[in-house]
């Protein structure tokens, strides 16, 4: 088939979550021998600020990192006749400009022989519902959500004719555990592995909507117990660095995401610290952060979210710690204890391979569109 996206970006993944997964699932679909195109706009705000932050030498080592992926950067106007002749299946995420998905729709309408999804990664559908109403998804085949909270909203506000529950995955081509000799682990005289470090968190600041729960459950803890920690992500501000600094954490700033893997591999533990929104208005749904580590089989300690479409196995694939004195606790049980650790890691990358790979995904999303083509009603339940 011809396969269209229009997404943010392909080449930053600058404060760009959605990165990881766009780029795992258009692997998957090129290595399935897909014809595959992607779009994204010159000007987006997340290759804006990766130059700034890293020069243009950072979208360079993108195209080293993925050399089968490319993507058209557009200004404007934007040809649709020209980016969506001979397609098969497009997607249009969220984060692309309402004007741009109407147009889309109405392309459709107008000469679309194609089936068209609308891709939603984000929160703003229940946080922020005006904003999204004022999409006009009418021409659109349905939405692919990636959770069932997101879905049930699309179907219950009747925005958009079908929805499907779309959940992200890892793409473990690239996350995998690194002990191989691409990035050689340095070994002490007894066989037993060098660290860089205890604890590495890898997320950005988030605006806030997580603040609190970053003091309660990383950096009071990793002070408390003196532990070697790093962190990556951008957009913290000079009190949250200051924060950083005085609970004696390493702030190492944005880290490319095919990095990752590496920066996982120097370190004994991570930690899952969702933002606010997650756990109050989108239980069940985990961000990338959670596929990210267990596939890179490093042991994850969780704060607190409910996992209520059953993605994974807490205790057995992560630890949760409902409170700061439990994450602790919990930390400190696994530093001490090798074994407990690997068998956690090496459950929760089993998990991973098992269910949540984008391989799974690409392959869920070509049966979507195989039901759509023959007209076949959505399915009452989500794709897991």
């Amino acid at each position: 088939m011809r396969i269209v996206m229009f997404y943010h970006s392909l080449v930053s993944d600058w404060n760009h979550g959605n990165a990881h997964f766009l780029r795992g699932v258009a692997t998957e679909f090129v290595a399935l021998g897909h014809e595959l195109r992607i779009y994204e706009p010159e000007n987006a705000w997340s290759v804006r600020n990766l130059i700034e932050e890293a020069g243009e030498g950072a979208i360079r080592e993108f195209h080293r990192a993925y050399p089968l992926l490319h993507s058209v950067r557009y200004g404007t106007p934007l040809d649709l006749d020209e980016a969506l002749d001979g397609a098969d299946l497009v997607l249009v995420h969220e984060w692309n400009e309402p004007q741009l998905i109407a147009a889309i729709g109405r392309h459709k309408r107008s000469c679309g022989n194609y089936r068209l999804f609308f891709h939603d990664t984000h929160h703003r559908s229940v946080t922020e519902p005006r904003a999204m109403a004022r999409y006009d998804l009418s021409e659109y085949d349905g939405v692919l959500a990636f959770g069932e909270t997101i879905r049930d909203t699309y179907l219950r506000n009747g925005w958009a004719k079908e929805a499907w529950t779309w959940h992200e995955a890892a793409d473990v081509r690239v996350f995998r555990p690194h002990s191989d000799e691409a990035w050689p682990l340095q070994l002490l005289g007894d066989g037993k592995q060098q660290y860089d470090g205890d604890l590495v968190w890898i997320g950005n600041w988030g605006d806030d909507e997580r603040a609190g729960e970053l003091r309660e459950f990383l950096f009071d803890p990793a002070k408390e117990l003196g532990l070697r920690a790093r962190v990556h992500g951008v957009r913290y501000p000079p009190s949250a660095t200051a924060a950083l600094a005085e609970a004696g954490i390493e702030y190492a700033g944005w880290l490319p995401n095919y990095e990752v893997p590496r920066v996982f591999s120097r370190f004994r533990v991570t930690v899952h610290i969702p933002r606010r929104p997650y756990v109050e208005s989108l239980p069940g749904i985990p961000t990338i952060r959670v596929f990210e580590a267990l596939a890179c089989g490093v042991p994850l300690v969780c704060s607190p979210w409910q996992d209520s479409e059953h993605l994974f196995t807490p205790g057995k694939d992560y630890l949760v710690a409902r409170d700061g004195r439990e994450m602790k606790s919990q930390l400190r049980e696994l530093l001490a204890n090798p074994s407990r650790a690997r068998a956690l890691a090496e459950h929760g990358r089993r998990t991973i391979l098992d269910r949540h790979r984008c391989a799974h995904r690409a392959s869920e999303l070509l049966a979507i569109n195989e039901l759509k083509a023959a007209n076949v009603p959505a399915l009452e339940r989500a794709f897991r």
